[in-house]
């Protein structure tokens, strides 16, 4: 539970933030109602605090708004005619509650999670999020999202909400405690061990003390890979929480700059930082751009020119406006040659062929 302090200084400032930019706001009572929420949850609910036992707490307790969620499945799939009771919801309750879960939903929000045609006979696409007309989504901002799995209660200060699906959470702290901003992220951490449920759909993290604004992704709390986002208007919290959680921006993470991939045979979920969209964004506009023949991204070491690469490639081959492109990846060290592969394979950039000489090489141009 935030303090009044935390609250009144940076909770309810990132609400209204969240308005101004296109969020409507869902009150915690309002999105109670909506989960299924027997009763009201009581204050002191979060942690394990004794006052309601945990099976009551538990009960009928969605983790999505399911009437919303449902609608906008049969609405965006015409052909989508399971019956029961919010079967989509139902169905993604089954997922793993690991980062392989999590990598399986987002498959379903890049719409590429399948339901049977049983007219035609058939597998189709299932559309959750409507990438092509935006305003067709429905966005949704709520605070003090209570989830009790029976054995740990948690409670996230502030989520957002496309079609009833919980994508972003973000934690906030009183600027006048020490490290403000890691005590956030360690209550991130916490929320992955003791309610992992919450992060199947969950993508996206933010930890703020209204001065600071670091952000991540779900399954994916190692300190290296937390980021500072920065703004033009450097130090001011309203700037960073309408640029970070501009509805564009949020559309823009969820379909293309969060990736998984392998290393030593553990799967891992990056994000791709400010520079890294920056410069895809950069190269497939010109890339796409008629009147121009040639251009150059340049970056330091480590600052993740790998993954801007192949994101800039796979954006290239997706893109309906390019006529069959033809992308060279070259590395220059060969222990790169098989972790490269397995990043393209996760993409589903499989289909490529290996040049093994120069001659090759040129035949492929």
């Amino acid at each position: 539970m935030p303090t009044p302090g935390e609250h009144k200084t940076v909770q309810a400032r990132i609400l209204a933030y969240a308005q101004e930019i296109g969020w409507s706001f869902v009150t915690r009572e309002k999105a109670e109602q909506r989960r299924g929420f027997d009763t009201p949850s009581p204050k002191g609910y979060g942690g394990t605090s004794p006052d309601v036992p945990p099976a009551d707490r538990a009960k009928n307790r969605s983790l999505f708004f399911d009437d919303l969620l449902d609608a906008k499945v049969r609405t965006f799939n015409p052909r989508y005619s399971e019956k029961g009771r919010n079967p989509a919801a139902a169905g993604f309750r089954h997922l793993h509650t690991d980062i392989y879960g999590n990598r399986e939903f987002v498959e379903h929000l890049r719409n590429r999670g399948k339901f049977f045609d049983h007219e035609e006979k058939r597998e189709r696409d299932l559309i959750l999020i409507d990438y092509d007309d935006p305003a067709r989504n429905v966005y949704e901002v709520t605070e003090e999202w209570a989830f009790h799995n029976g054995h740990y209660g948690t409670r996230e200060d502030v989520v957002c909400l496309i079609n009833g699906i919980p994508v972003l959470v973000i934690e906030c702290k009183n600027a006048n405690k020490d490290e403000a901003i890691a005590l956030g992220v360690d209550q991130i951490r916490r929320y992955h061990r003791e309610t992992p449920e919450l992060f199947v759909s969950q993508q996206l993290f933010t930890a703020t003390d209204a001065i600071g604004f670091s952000y991540g992704v779900s399954w994916n709390t190692v300190r290296r890979n937390i980021f500072n986002w920065k703004d033009e208007e450097v130090g001011k919290l309203g700037a960073k929480v309408k640029s970070f959680c501009a509805i564009p921006q949020v559309l823009a993470f969820l379909k293309d700059y969060i990736v998984f991939a392998e290393k030593d045979e553990e799967l891992n979920k990056y994000i791709l930082r400010q520079h890294q969209t920056g410069g895809v964004e950069a190269t497939v506009s010109r890339a796409l751009d008629p009147a121009r023949t040639r251009g150059l991204v340049w970056h330091t070491q480590g600052s993740g020119k790998t993954f801007t690469m192949i994101k800039a490639a796979e954006r290239l081959f997706r893109a309906p406006e390019a006529d069959k492109p033809t992308v060279l990846l070259m590395i220059d060290r060969n222990e790169l040659e098989d972790q490269m592969l397995k990043n393209l394979a996760a993409l589903g950039l499989g289909n490529l062929e290996h040049a093994s000489s120069i001659a090759r090489l040129n035949q492929l141009r």
